[in-house]
């Protein structure tokens, strides 16, 4: 897959400026944002580097304990404070600190703390996530924080395709692999699409 020339020139003008620059990419669930994101820092090569939102995902015990384990995806199964606060250093890099961030590992389906790092003079973060652009609490202090934001748009036959094709690859059956898309993923789409608008950029992508 290729990305779109315009991605391209978006991301090379923030470059432009010498300092550090947050680039948001954001779409619903299956919309493609993590390839995306890695394209794009193959792309750029050692002057970006991916800093995904999903590392700020609860553990599975205390999603099981809060009761939402059912439900994990969903807004509230992220330590938004956490991820916000995390944004905040990395806008304003301190000489020579190195910044460790959490990723979020599919085999295991748990966060991995520190597993991210980021050296102080990387001029370009690609943060990518679902909720960049919510206007509900604690997640609307996310938007100020990027210079740039873009949206994936994706036709939604193709989208839920590849939604259940991914569910399907990390151990689901097919039916329940369609089952968690549409009872728990799409809910989550609409709340990502409704705030869609905010993005500078709708990024085709197919």
């Amino acid at each position: 897959m290729q990305l779109p020339t315009e991605a391209l020139d978006r991301a090379r003008a923030l470059l432009e400026g010498g300092e550090r620059r947050l680039l948001g990419i954001t779409g619903s669930p299956g919309a493609g944002k993590s390839t995306v994101a890695a394209l794009l820092q193959a792309a750029l090569g050692p002057v970006a580097q991916v800093v995904p939102m999903d590392g700020f995902h609860l553990a599975q015990a205390e999603l099981e304990r809060l009761g939402r384990a059912h439900r994990k995806g969903a807004p509230d199964t992220f330590d938004a404070p956490g991820f916000v606060a995390l944004l905040r250093r990395l806008r304003a890099p301190q000489p020579g600190e190195t910044v460790y961030a959490p990723e979020f590992r599919r085999e295991l389906e748990e966060p991995i703390a520190g597993a991210l790092a980021v050296p102080p003079g990387l001029p370009l973060l690609i943060i990518e996530g679902n909720y960049l652009l919510l206007e509900s609490e604690t997640w609307d202090e996310v938007r100020p924080m990027l210079d740039d934001c873009w949206h994936i748009t994706v036709a939604q036959e193709q989208r839920l395709a590849q939604l259940i094709a991914r569910h399907e690859r990390h151990g689901r059956t097919p039916e329940q692999a369609r089952e968690w898309a549409l009872t728990n993923d799409e809910p989550n789409a609409r709340l990502i699409e409704a705030a869609a608008y905010r993005a500078n950029w709708q990024m085709p992508w197919s």
